[in-house]
């Protein structure tokens, strides 16, 4: 690929993010507790969620092997943090879901298709076109006040990710199929925190990457998760009422 056919895909998808962005919040993309049958054929939430996440780590271990970076510092790093993400979401997340939910293959291959072209450009961004001298300084690089900040917020959010995953995890006994309202950890302030945690992650990514790629990735989370926060909060709010969602925001505490 050539570097101007590199930018012209990041302008692209980030053009495609804002119309993502404006038809979630009309359309409910049909997983999780907006699954329906009017989605199609749909797969069981483990092998779908594998099929999904996978490809993505796959691909950025191709783009590493064949790019020749080896172990070179910073861009190794990344790439640990990247797959370190994806290899949690595709083989060890599916494996702790409980019960017996579906998730549509259009849902699955729209998610496919966003992963490949969303590894294109991160290994892009960090093996092949990276701005020009900006990772000349080696493992220094990870000492400079945006490396460090970028990977506090990286972790902090995975925590947050991962503890928010967990608690969805306990809500139900085996058996029940009821939807119980979260309330704890950073439930306590938003109604998605497992989308807050992914937010974090990746704003962090940015910070500590600094290439487009990367701000162009944070845009497309929020154009997915944040339109998705905005429906589960309707919908808790129908189900359990305003007075027990209280004064909790979507998925941006205290703000939205």
């Amino acid at each position: 690929m050539l570097e101007t056919h590199y930018h012209t895909l990041l302008l692209v998808m980030s053009v495609v993010a804002l119309f993502v962005f404006v038809a979630l919040y009309f359309v409910k993309a049909g997983y999780g507790m907006f699954h329906t049958e009017k989605w199609g054929f749909s797969l069981d939430n483990k092998l779908g969620w594998v099929l999904m996440e996978a490809p993505v780590f796959l691909l950025m271990c191709w783009l590493w092997l064949h790019s020749r970076s080896g172990f070179r510092a910073p861009q190794f790093v990344f790439f640990f943090l990247f797959q370190l993400h994806y290899f949690q979401r595709s083989f060890i997340f599916p494996l702790l879901m409980k019960g017996k939910s579906r998730i549509p293959l259009a849902i699955v291959l729209m998610g496919v298709t966003f992963n490949l072209l969303n590894g294109v450009m991160q290994g892009g961004g960090i093996f092949y076109f990276p701005p020009e001298g900006l990772y000349d300084a080696g493992w220094a690089y990870l000492l400079r006040p945006n490396a460090l900040a970028g990977m506090l917020v990286f972790f902090v959010g995975m925590g947050i990710n991962l503890h928010s995953d967990n608690v969805i995890r306990h809500l139900r006994k085996p058996g029940d199929t009821k939807h119980y309202l979260p309330a704890k950890g950073m439930y306590r302030y938003v109604t998605s925190a497992n989308y807050l945690g992914e937010l974090l992650e990746w704003t962090g990514f940015a910070i500590l990457v600094a290439t487009p790629a990367a701000w162009v990735f944070v845009w497309w989370t929020f154009a997915n998760l944040v339109p998705r926060s905005h429906a589960i909060y309707k919908r808790y709010v129908a189900e359990f009422g305003k007075e027990a969602v209280g004064r909790r925001k979507r998925v941006i505490p205290f703000i939205y």
